[in-house]
């Protein structure tokens, strides 16, 4: 039997500079299921993605799933494409059990945590208070070379992940300090700075977009203590849930939230077309 896609629509050229085309998977010219192919609007043109990709019920479990999946990295390659992405919900045992198969790696995972109506406390001789515009600048330098280390050790390019870092700061951080649903707050503990925390508001949720412990203090609980505030903050804005992403292969952090309740939503994977 011969696998093919057949394209449903002319390649959509969108606003963002992205492109997309869907296609019908065919079985020996029967259609048995449809893909949809782009480009990321996070890391470029040469970066493609698999925005979704459904087999009928009554033709699943044929592996053919695999084979549109494999042909899709055929036609990106055609894109000009040198790397493909996909997410898989966590729910979706057997998708994920497929893309780890093909060769596609986790690069990180969203996780989620519901929200009551009680605040957490924080621990004695620890309270968060609003970052100042002189401790900003710092903590937006380091954030970004953080940023281009965290990508690049998991297979982006240097330059690529730097040009993503420093547009990433122009998109989400328009101004800067005073970006609207943003929030920057500094942890002290008996006085004295010991991490950073910058939370937003991301689809109703709370996100999390980074957390980090001074390295002079670590290893003393305040990581905990920092997603404790996170925590609270949300609560305080009436907020259903909180929302983070955390890279694979970070064990303390991963580690941390899992004790903290968070439990996975999304994986993110990928794979090289080289």
């Amino acid at each position: 039997m011969t696998t093919t896609l057949r394209p449903t629509e002319p390649l959509q050229h969108e606003a963002d500079g992205t492109r997309s085309r869907r296609y019908q998977v065919c079985v020996n010219s029967r259609p048995v299921g449809e893909i949809h192919l782009g480009t990321s609007p996070f890391f470029g043109d040469s970066v493609a993605q698999i925005l979704d990709l459904r087999i009928e019920e009554q033709d699943g479990r044929r592996g053919r799933g695999t084979v549109a999946a494999l042909a899709a990295e055929e036609v990106v390659r055609g894109w000009g494409c040198d790397r493909i992405e996909v997410s898989v919900p966590a729910e979706a045992e057997a998708a994920l059990k497929m893309a780890t198969n093909l060769g596609y790696v986790v690069r990180n995972r969203h996780m989620e945590k519901p929200l009551g109506d009680i605040a957490p406390e924080l621990p004695a001789g620890s309270r968060g208070r609003p970052m100042s515009q002189e401790e900003y600048g710092p903590w937006e330098d380091l954030g970004t070379e953080d940023f281009v280390l965290s990508w690049t050790e998991r297979g982006v390019p240097e330059a690529e992940a730097r040009t993503r870092a420093l547009q990433s700061n122009a998109d989400f951080l328009p101004d800067g300090l005073a970006t609207a649903d943003m929030l920057f707050s500094v942890l002290e503990h008996e006085g004295t700075a010991v991490g950073t925390l910058w939370t937003g508001l991301r689809e109703g949720k709370a996100f999390v977009y980074k957390v980090e412990s001074d390295a002079r203090h670590r290893g003393r609980g305040h990581g905990r203590s920092l997603m404790l505030l996170a925590e609270a903050q949300a609560v305080a804005a009436s907020l259903p849930a909180i929302k983070l992403n955390v890279f694979a292969g970070n064990t303390p952090a991963e580690r941390l939230y899992e004790s903290l309740g968070y439990e996975t939503v999304t994986y993110h994977l990928y794979k090289s077309l080289l």
